[in-house]
């Protein structure tokens, strides 16, 4: 029995997709092709792109060379290949962190001495925290050198609500960092930290909330880390199933890979998810490419409409050669974006007039027939 290329599960004969991923079976050999194709050599569509390339840009040659070594398309994506694309769609349901609403009522203080100390610990949560507190420290030394106590009460209070707002705008960061990590895999650790911490600005410990920030920081870097590579390829595959939509196709042939990666990574199983990830992208590249080149002429055409009509094409051009270069590497996210720059660019530029017939042309048309 024929083996999935997504998956790798078996495919039993007349079935029309694969049992696990649900990859269309009519989608196996264009994925097999594009998968099995070597990183040194030059695949159809390079070569189509540097056609379209040649034919805008004439001072480059009709191949675009590569810019370091280019990846296969199941290695790794580089880091950072994500940046600038559109967020990810949440797919998988998440336990709900509810933001911060009520904040606390200030501490009250039984003597001078806790006065003080409490005042001391606000100076300490400012340093951690960054904060400027240079005109804190002025009033607070002002204070303790008049033996003014009100005005030492009133300068906490200040601090308090200071620190309060602080700790609640990282709370509100380190929680929106959460709920896009949860998109692929659970975050328990964090959570249970999240939970803590507004218990303790409730209770008006912003000390226990503040070390309890420094863990769920440290758990949501190292679960980014971990799990990039994953991201990057949930955010490949949704930017191209978004583009084959765009372009009035159809990726439901080729969406059961990366859905079956989606639920991978949410089982924690890294490894495997990032392999059928991967080849999601190819499968859903493979339903991109024809629509995506019949766009790319259909722009070809315009721009060179337009420097004949004497217009700046710069912009478009270079958009093109990006183009050109992050496909050669292998990466649909950039690929993509400069896509979408194209296609801007192109869609903004002045239709081409038609010429005007010149007087000369139309004048025999206005000459007086012959007498009768």
């Amino acid at each position: 029995m024929p083996a999935c290329p997504a998956c790798g599960s078996e495919v039993g004969p007349g079935a029309t997709q694969c049992p696990s991923c649900q990859l269309s079976v009519s989608l196996f050999p264009a994925v097999r092709e594009a998968a099995g194709s070597s990183p040194d050599e030059d695949p159809a569509y390079l070569r189509t792109i540097g056609e379209l390339l040649a034919t805008v840009d004439l001072a480059k040659p009709a191949t675009p060379a590569a810019e370091g070594r280019p990846h296969g398309l199941l290695s790794p994506p580089r880091r950072g290949a994500a940046r600038g694309a559109p967020p990810l769609k949440r797919k998988r349901p998440a336990k709900a962190i509810a933001p911060l609403r009520d904040l606390p009522q200030l501490p009250t203080v039984a003597s001078d001495s806790e006065l003080r100390q409490r005042l001391g610990e606000y100076f300490e949560l400012g340093r951690r925290l960054g904060a400027d507190f240079t005109d804190f420290a002025a009033r607070a030394n002002a204070a303790a050198v008049s033996g003014d106590a009100n005005s030492l009460a009133v300068l906490a209070r200040e601090m308090f609500v200071h620190l309060v707002s602080a700790i609640a705008e990282e709370f509100e960061s380190a929680l929106a960092e959460r709920n896009e990590i949860t998109q692929l895999v659970p975050t328990p650790s964090a959570d249970v930290e999240l939970d803590a911490i507004r218990e303790s600005i409730r209770l008006g410990d912003l000390a226990g909330a503040l070390r309890r920030l420094t863990h769920v920081r440290d758990e949501l870097v190292r679960l980014e880390e971990e799990w990039e590579v994953g991201k990057i390829l949930v955010s490949e595959c949704d930017l191209i199933v978004q583009t084959v939509r765009e372009l009035g196709g159809d990726p439901g042939p080729a969406e059961g890979p990366l859905e079956e990666g989606r639920k991978l990574l949410a089982k924690g199983r890294r490894l495997d998810a990032e392999k059928v990830l991967a080849r999601a992208a190819i499968a859903l590249w493979t339903v991109l490419e024809p629509r995506l080149f019949e766009d790319l002429r259909r722009i070809r055409d315009r721009i060179n409409e337009a420097r004949n009509a004497g217009a700046d094409i710069a912009v478009g051009v270079t958009a093109l050669r990006d183009l050109a270069t992050e496909l050669r590497q292998r990466n649909f996210v950039g690929m993509l974006m400069a896509y979408r720059r194209l296609r801007s660019f192109a869609d903004g530029l002045a239709p081409a007039e038609t010429a005007s017939p010149e007087v000369g042309t139309l004048a025999p048309a206005l000459r007086p027939g012959p007498s009768a």
